[in-house]
């Protein structure tokens, strides 16, 4: 869907301040250069929403999926989709739109609250808060969704894969899709998503991470539109497993044990 209502643009001075506090005039430049913001707002000032907003989003950055196993999945099916998270931008973006036409738009996606910025795509993204105290209402609206009826997409991790050990992975993956999918009685579908992120982010992610800076400045979320950007003209893969049965995850194994093995699941496809 596109129209007028729908076109906004980003202000990366103002979001900063929303959830940084104050933030130096000079380091807000360098990062409006860093983000790319007018190459972003030439885009979203068009007014594409929900999975044509991802749809077009593709197109303008001239990125090719290839999806393999959604014939996998029933079109009346209901289901939690939990995938890597391996690039923070593209990724999301492709899912929505490779499971969004899938099944007829009928998807909510869950992701950090901080993309809740890209407006297009507010009636998609269902928010989940990891830079600040989960709320009481985010949770609430967790529950709300995992009931409905429709599709929902999940990256477990909560955060984009760094080197872990060598290898470019997720870190380990939360019980709440488990705990949530069990309750509401929905199928699991593993997703493999193959993709990396350049080595100047993995390094810079080190170092921060050394120097003790991921807790109060996530400067490796700040890079990700640069990845994004540098992700033009690009194909990448993805890989959908078969559905597993809600009813598989019982009290054999605890769910975060059952979290950790269905991200092998996923990592095997």
């Amino acid at each position: 869907m596109q129209g007028p209502q729908y076109a906004f643009t980003i202000d990366l001075g103002t979001i900063l301040r929303q959830k940084f506090g104050k933030v130096p005039g000079f380091v807000v430049a360098f990062l409006r250069r860093l983000i790319h913001e007018d190459f972003l707002n030439e885009f979203f000032r068009r007014g594409w929403e929900g999975v044509d907003f991802a749809d077009q989003c593709l197109k303008y950055l001239d990125v090719t999926i290839q999806i393999e196993g959604l014939d996998n999945l029933d079109p009346s099916g209901r289901y939690t989709i939990a995938s890597n998270h391996p690039l923070g931008g593209i990724d999301a973006i492709g899912l929505i739109s490779e499971f969004g036409n899938y099944f007829h738009g009928d998807l909510k996606f869950q992701v950090n609250d901080f993309l809740m910025y890209l407006k297009g795509l507010n009636s998609t993204f269902v928010p989940v808060n990891k830079t600040g105290r989960q709320s009481r209402e985010l949770a609430l609206g967790t529950d709300a969704i995992f009931a409905a009826e429709g599709q929902i997409g999940v990256f477990p991790a909560g955060k984009v894969s760094r080197k872990i050990d060598g290898v470019i992975q997720d870190g380990p993956w939360t019980k709440t899709f488990i705990q949530k999918s069990v309750q509401f009685r929905r199928d699991i579908v593993p997703v493999h998503f193959y993709g990396r992120n350049s080595n100047r982010f993995y390094r810079i992610d080190r170092i921060a991470g050394w120097l003790g800076l991921n807790k109060k400045f996530p400067l490796a979320m700040i890079l990700l539109p640069d990845e994004l950007y540098k992700g033009q003209h690009k194909t990448y893969r993805i890989v959908v497993g078969k559905p597993i049965p809600w009813q598989t995850f019982d009290s054999t194994r605890k769910p975060l044990e059952w979290a950790a093995w269905v991200r092998e699941q996923a990592y095997n496809l």
